[in-house]
């Protein structure tokens, strides 16, 4: 029986033509060669089996050929070629630092360097995995490295250039291998099953190629293996059934089941994928390079970078048709975010789970702002125009709000505020040129400016607040932890603003949920009351947001029995407790017409 030989060393190239994938290096060391610029010393770096070695050889061979080609190939027929075809050349020598390390070992090297090549040119010392020297090591071989004999040439070959030390780099001539496309991988191995009498389906190969990284070794030494797996018909099926590896079709039908929101469906594929013995993670990272793909797909200059096989492809182009952009950077934001959180989530089927439900109401999350935008703005207008605030004079800080209300809506329609906000101004204006005369103290008005101006804002946004009526459909559960943890980082965003009042009430509670996801938050006075209303329209859009339920609705209740021994926060708590101590506060106020600020 004929021993068996991998592919990796049975198809290693032995030409500079048959190098893959390394064009630009082999062309630079063809030329030295025929122009004899060659130097003393070279270091070939990159990644794992993109052909460092098999390069240095052929260097190696070609520059002892006695009959060396046009092209500037070794002949493979001379004496010299030969000789080094079956192994037994003496002009070539291979030494292995990773177990060579020593200083001992690289003055051995250093005297065998002394001595001329009986044949040949050119004595030629390959040194693998050179960045396994010893640091004495590296430094006894300095000076040799930098005026060695005119016969003597050095290869260095190191997957990691960053570990040697710069005195050597310094004497080299550097060439880094980059790792093989695709497409290079794709055509050898087609080759290989070719000269082997395989028959490889091409989406076979591609997912072998995909799989190897760059590493040309890699897949030959996989083409083997799924070769004695599958027998001469090598399939898809076959490759990802032994490699392990998701179906492209799971991340299709998943996909298209994202697009119709069949929150059941996906939850079910994603079960049978776990019954495959498939992990929860990668498929979340799968499925985000899935959406990454299809992006690639919306145009044609970055398809390019979609390297799958011309069938997969047309499945690419098909189904990114039917997804927006925007629709794809949402899930890929979402896919994201449970990619980083996954480690830390307590059940992490749950937390896909909760993922891929989020995805399938995205659609409706996209498409709601904007139909609403236009209605809620019209409604704010109208609720604002409306508003006893408009019979205040000219000078009245309300008119403001309503001026750049109209500016912000008349770049969607003008024709919608036209009319309602004109007449305000012009009933405005008159109202300035004749006044109304009340009786009022002299030194009010000076006390009240700085209030008026808050009070007005206040009614602005609650007018604002009473207009959010247009919402999505969606109420999709949550628990207590993940309400708590909503909170509790609404609260620090509050406190980084400066609101140390509001954050501090937020954070001395938590809400609790009753029925129909209405959360009940107890304060401990007035004005934390008055200060949470005032935020609760943001508050709201976020827990609605982050949890994706739009039925939420938020319940403020004083706790009547607190005791007020705790520390006065806001101006109405700080002037109760000195009017409690000396009621005379209350008189000054009653006399001056004084308000408090808030």
């Amino acid at each position: 029986m004929e021993k068996f030989v991998v592919s990796a060393r049975k198809y290693r190239p032995i030409t500079f033509s048959t190098v893959v994938g390394q064009p630009n290096i082999t062309n630079t060391l063809k030329n030295a060669i025929r122009n004899n610029h060659l130097a003393q010393a070279f270091l070939f770096t990159g990644p794992r089996g993109v052909g460092k070695t098999t390069t240095a050889r052929i260097l190696a061979k070609t520059i002892n050929c006695v009959n060396v080609t046009p092209e500037v190939e070794a002949c493979n027929t001379c004496e010299m070629c030969v000789a080094f075809n079956e192994g037994q050349s003496l002009n070539i020598y291979e030494l292995d630092a990773a177990s060579n390390n020593s200083v001992d070992d690289i003055r051995a090297l250093v005297d065998q360097v002394r001595y001329a090549p009986q044949m040949g040119k050119y004595k030629v010392y390959i040194i693998d995995e050179v960045h396994m020297l010893s640091v004495q090591a590296f430094n006894a071989f300095l000076k040799t490295l930098e005026e060695p004999p005119s016969y003597a040439i050095f290869i260095l070959a190191t997957t990691e250039k960053h570990k040697i030390i710069p005195t050597i780099l310094s004497r080299c001539q550097i060439f880094d291998f980059s790792r093989i496309s695709v497409e290079n991988i794709v055509s050898h191995l087609q080759h290989v099953a070719q000269s082997e009498g395989v028959t490889a389906e091409i989406d076979a190969l591609h997912i072998i190629a995909q799989k190897a990284e760059g590493a040309l070794r890699d897949s030959l030494s996989i083409f083997d293996q799924l070769v004695s797996f599958a027998g001469n018909n090598l399939t898809y099926k076959d490759v990802i059934q032994n490699l392990n590896i998701l179906d492209y079709d799971y991340y299709f039908r998943i996909t298209d089941d994202l697009l119709t929101g069949k929150i059941p469906e996906v939850l079910m594929a994603f079960n049978e994928i776990l019954n495959h013995g498939f992990d929860a993670h990668n498929f979340i990272t799968g499925l985000a390079s899935h959406f990454r793909d299809l992006l690639v797909c919306k145009d044609e200059i970055t398809l390019s970078l979609l390297e799958v096989s011309p069938s997969v492809k047309e499945k690419y182009r098909v189904q990114a048709i039917s997804c927006t952009a925007n629709w794809l950077l949402y899930q890929l934001d979402l896919a994201s975010k449970a990619d980083y959180q996954y480690r830390s989530a307590k059940n992490q089927r749950l937390h896909i789970e909760l993922t891929l439900m989020k995805m399938c109401t995205s659609q409706q999350i996209i498409s709601a702002p904007a139909e609403g935008a236009k209605k809620k703005i019209e409604l704010a207008i109208n609720s604002v125009a409306a508003s006893p605030a408009v019979t205040q004079p000219v000078s009245s800080p309300v008119s403001v709000p309503v001026a750049a209300a109209a500016v912000v809506t008349s770049q969607i329609n003008p024709a919608v505020i036209s009319e309602p906000v004109a007449k305000p101004i012009v009933a405005e204006t008159k109202k300035a040129e004749n006044p109304v005369s009340t009786p009022s103290r002299p030194s009010a008005p000076s006390y009240k400016k700085s209030i008026s101006i808050k009070e007005d804002r206040v009614v602005e946004k609650k007018a604002v607040v009473n207009t959010e009526e247009v919402l999505p459909d969606l109420s999709a559960p949550f628990d207590q932890p993940m309400l708590e943890g909503l909170w509790r980082i609404y609260s620090e965003k509050l406190e980084k603003q400066g609101r140390m009042t509001l954050s501090a009430a937020m954070k001395k509670r938590n809400p609790s949920v009753g029925k129909n996801f209405e959360l009940n938050f107890i304060v401990d006075s007035a004005a934390a009351e008055k200060d949470l209303n005032e935020e609760k329209l943001e508050l709201l859009i976020y827990l609605r947001k982050e949890l994706s339920n739009y039925k939420i609705s938020l319940t403020v209740i004083v706790n009547v029995n607190e005791t007020s021994d705790g520390p006065a926060y806001t101006p109405s708590e700080k002037f109760k407790r000195l009017a409690e101590i000396n009621p005379a506060m209350n008189e000054l106020k009653k006399s001056f017409d004084l308000e408090i600020e808030y």
